[in-house]
């Protein structure tokens, strides 16, 4: 069962169990990977819709952020709650030792020297670490790996 068939089989069970905040969350992925076939024209992949799944997370985790701030709490709740539904559907990440590991095997692959080989390691660890861990988490590890 690829990922897509396993999100429609999780709104439908949403739609029966009557979970609207659930199947809120879920229309809303189902709604962002719909609009992204569309508009290239694709039939989206698991990969293609961890991407999706990762974009969502980190809109969530900013209105999150903006709505504490604004002392929005009903809204950051609201916000939360679908984030916890979206996390669902990510492989597990890898801990921080892990991408530490990776990084560090991906510098010495493409031969970076310096802080000014960011782009080109990131651009390998975007390729191969995409969906696997968090990209913020990546790019700390790539500039650590770089300075040292």
């Amino acid at each position: 069962m690829t990922l897509k068939e396993r999100i429609t089989d999780d709104m439908k069970a949403a739609m029966r169990a009557k979970d609207s905040e659930r199947l809120g969350a879920i229309r809303m992925l189902t709604a962002a990977m719909k609009q992204k076939e569309v508009d290239e024209r694709i039939e989206l992949d698991d990969a293609a819709v961890v991407a999706i799944v990762d974009k969502l997370l980190k809109q969530r985790k900013d209105s999150i952020e903006a709505f504490e701030k604004a002392g929005r709490h009903d809204l950051a709740d609201k916000e939360k709650a679908e984030a916890q539904v979206l996390q669902i559907y990510l492989p597990a990440r890898l801990s921080a030792d892990e991408v530490a590991a990776q990084v560090k095997a991906i510098v010495a692959e493409v031969g970076a020297s310096g802080p000014g080989d960011m782009g080109k390691v990131m651009g390998a660890a975007k390729a191969r670490l995409a969906g696997k861990a968090d990209m913020g988490q990546v790019s700390a590890a790539v500039k650590a790996a770089l300075a040292g």
